[in-house]
């Protein structure tokens, strides 16, 4: 069967909650406190770490990890109560946010009832023991050959759309779990209402059933460019490919950090240096796109936080990168063609320079996006070739106007771009 991502996803964009840390009490209820200002930052889809209760067997630190589920169908009590969670998803849409939650299909901790219950819903080894395949020592892995367990599996996911409204699913891992659970699975759960699906995969085939999935590909080549590795080209091959292996309406989650990458690889700061704010930006304005933002990243965080532990985002005063989110968050509610299943994309065709990366994205001359990012650590003094660019374009974020057709010329510091949008339409 194919699916059709909901309309509003295509312009929209995602922030992962890392709700332990996220407050002193790293609850439901405190969170609330932040829907308005996420709101207020552009944001539209909020991502839920799993809500599940964690495993206490061969569980890691003090608090254990959030993907060691010990119960499919509760809320961890550390958050709170299903009532408050309840309310938390009420009043985001009432105030136009959507909420989706992780979902770890592949494997539960070692505690789970359904070790208890259905022993045999776990792949186990040549001692009858159950087991975990990739070495994640506080999980153990379930049996995708049981009809039972898909059926089980099946029912908790939906049981989270029943009884708290909720508009989706990041699935950890998805790549791990069998493409025809999904697709079925989001038959039946697409019954109850549309939702929005989202992979932690990188696999095409998985588009058979995900609207949107993971970038990683992307993510460490455009660090590697920070890092002097890679050009512009090669990140013209990268975005490329993943259109042309992407089916009509789908969308590449794009990021710069993420719970995994911030905890395990280091900040944004650490993999990208000065460039962090290009890429994300860069992120942000591609139409290919589903921009995704980690708790945090707004204030900036410059700070690996634990996983296994409490480690409070220290929110202090207001966030010093709330405004430039917004300000880019904002292009793609603003312009329409950020709305479209599909928008064609052109890429560096604006600038013969090798330091500087173009794109322009939509037709020329109908309300059409472009921008100029200096991928490199030096000052670049070039020229625009403008007759890509009929009309009169606006500096987005100075709001100053101009006429490319002029060949525009333009200087940018290290790591610095412009964004231009047209205005004669």
């Amino acid at each position: 069967m194919s699916f059709s991502p909901i309309p509003w996803i295509f312009n929209s964009n995602i922030y992962e909650v890392n709700l332990r840390q996220y407050t002193t009490s790293g609850s439901l209820r405190a969170f609330t406190g932040h829907l308005r200002r996420l709101r207020d930052m552009g944001i539209e889809i909020l991502w839920f770490m799993p809500l599940t209760p964690i495993s206490i067997k061969a569980r890691k630190g003090t608090l254990g990890s959030y993907y060691a589920a010990s119960d499919f169908a509760t809320i961890n009590p550390e958050f709170g109560s299903e009532q408050d969670f309840r309310e938390l998803v009420d009043q985001a849409h009432r105030l136009g946010l959507k909420v989706i939650i992780d979902w770890v299909a592949n494997h539960t901790g070692w505690d789970h009832t359904w070790t208890r219950s259905h022993p045999e819903f776990y792949l186990k080894n040549d001692a009858g023991q159950f087991f975990e395949k990739n070495g994640w020592e506080d999980v153990i892995d379930l049996d995708y050959n049981s009809k039972a367990m898909r059926q089980a599996m099946t029912e908790a996911m939906a049981g989270w759309v029943r009884r708290f409204n909720i508009d989706g699913f990041r699935c950890d891992m998805a790549m791990l779990v069998p493409l025809d659970f999904w697709v079925e699975t989001r038959n039946a759960l697409d019954r109850i209402k549309p939702l929005v699906w989202l992979a932690e995969c990188e696999d095409p085939a998985y588009y058979a059933a995900f609207d949107t999935m993971y970038g990683w590909e992307w993510m460490h080549a455009t660090s590697a460019v920070y890092r002097g590795q890679h050009d512009k080209f090669h990140l013209e091959h990268i975005l490329f490919k993943y259109r042309d292996r992407m089916p009509r309406g789908r969308r590449i989650c794009l990021f710069t950090s993420n719970h995994d990458e911030n905890s395990w690889n280091g900040t944004e700061f650490e993999r990208y240096g000065d460039s962090a704010l290009l890429f994300a930006a860069l992120n942000i304005i591609l139409p290919l796109s589903i921009p995704l933002i980690y708790s945090g990243q707004e204030l900036p965080l410059r700070h690996r936080l634990k996983f296994f532990d409490k480690d409070e985002i220290p929110w202090s005063g207001s966030p010093d990168l709330a405004d430039f989110y917004d300000g880019l968050l904002e292009i793609r509610k603003t312009n329409p063609l950020y709305g479209l299943p599909e928008v064609a994309l052109s890429l560096n065709k604006l600038c013969d320079d090798p330091r500087i990366l173009s794109l322009q994205a939509g037709i020329p001359g109908q309300r059409d996006v472009a921008g100029i990012f200096n991928l490199s650590p030096m000052e670049v003094s070039s020229q625009l070739n403008g007759y890509h660019l009929p009309g009169v374009y606006k500096n987005i974020l100075t709001r100053e106007s101009f006429n490319p057709a002029s060949n525009h010329p333009f200087k940018l510091s290290p790591w610095e771009f412009r964004l231009f949008e047209n205005t004669s339409v």
